[in-house]
């Protein structure tokens, strides 16, 4: 019997087909995010109509929460996931959309303070990650890709690193196992901290910025304190993702000189390969809103669909952190994280309270 003839694809099936995938999950994340807001209405509501003692919890964080008891109590079941893991356009969405809420001279100015901490930041958690790695006696890829993790971007960073490195797969799940479980964990004690300390809206987003690694974290730690901090943590967050290539590059020319790495052999093309262009959106966005080209509905508008953007990132924080999955990881690279996380976060709040007390914010 002859073979039968397979027919190309027609371009419109495929993206229907994709899209269809997309769907069970993204309402996920809709639906989710949609229960965090009744909650946080009627829960408010209810504790403050029967003068009950109740902390006035924001839906940020009851959307996480629900993203959480789904993944870890009942698991996420294979036809969500495709749609789940579009939480990351949905954050990189929600930070363009935000650039609407930044005349171009406020980020050129808190951009420069906030570049200055975030060379600081970077420079000393590479520099205290790589000598932990090495007293815990780490291999000295995995510490590299803690060190970037812990110091630009979290996750993006240690992909970005991995391939650029040729580090293996084994070491970057358990360097993205390791900074994802601190990230869970500085949701709970950051906005706690925050508040213990009385820090400003001001400071305390541009901390949450500097020392949570992953952008979705450090945009749900800055909006669980306040709308204020959170537009500042996300501002001073995607300071330290516009400088990922720069570390990146640096660390792909020490493996290479080691011939341990590919040689960069045009390293403009790789460093704008690895530049996260949604930064460049944001500052579009910006740049837009400075000269007048939105009104002030569309202005308003824009805000609203950042939050709603942002609200679908939260539910997808919640649902792609499994404890169980990270504990798999080993102990080891998860105690260096730990440390290192601490102290990168104390170090930062440092700075934080000194630029604080310079600059008068």
């Amino acid at each position: 019997m002859a073979d039968a003839i397979a027919l190309p694809q027609s371009p419109t099936i495929s993206f229907s087909s994709k899209f269809l995938r997309l769907l069970p999950g993204v309402a996920l994340l809709a639906a989710i995010g949609f229960a965090g807001k009744l909650l946080e209405k009627n829960i408010n509501a209810y504790a403050k109509a029967h003068h009950f003692p109740f902390p006035n919890i924001e839906y940020v964080l009851w959307a996480i929460l629900i993203g959480l008891v789904i993944s870890n109590v009942f698991g996420l079941a294979d036809i969500f996931k495709p749609g789940v893991a579009t939480y990351e356009f949905w954050l990189k969405a929600g930070i363009v959309l935000l650039g609407s809420r930044f005349l171009l001279g406020d980020v050129a100015k808190l951009g420069g303070v906030s570049l200055l901490l975030v060379a600081i930041e970077i420079a000393g958690s590479l520099a205290f990650m790589t000598l932990l790695g090495r007293l815990f006696g780490l291999k000295p890829k995995l510490t590299t890709l803690l060190a970037v993790g812990s110091a630009v971007c979290g996750v993006s960073a240690i992909i970005a690193t991995q391939g650029a490195i040729d580090a293996d797969e084994e070491d970057s799940s358990f360097a993205i196992a390791a900074i994802l479980a601190l990230g869970a964990i500085a949701l709970f004690t950051f906005p706690l901290i925050g508040h213990a300390l009385h820090l400003s809206d001001h400071a305390y987003g541009i901390w949450a910025g500097l020392a949570v690694d992953n952008t979705a974290e450090a945009t749900a730690a800055g909006a669980l304190y306040s709308d204020a901090a959170a537009k500042l943590a996300v501002l001073t967050k995607t300071t330290r993702n516009a400088l990922i290539g720069f570390v990146v590059l640096a660390y792909a020319i020490y493996w290479a000189s080691k011939g341990q790495a590919h040689n960069v052999t045009n390293k403009a093309a790789f460093l704008w390969q690895k530049f996260p262009k949604f930064v460049l959106g944001f500052l579009l966005v910006s740049l837009l809103a400075t000269v007048g080209f939105f009104t002030k509905d569309q202005n308003t508008s824009l805000a609203n669909l950042s939050r709603w953007a942002f609200l679908l990132t939260f539910a997808g924080v919640g649902l792609r952190t499994n404890f169980k999955q990270m504990r798999q990881q080993g102990l080891r690279p998860f105690a260096v994280g730990f440390i290192g996380e601490i102290a990168i976060a104390v170090f930062t709040l440092a700075l934080v309270i000194a630029a604080a007390n310079l600059f008068h914010f």
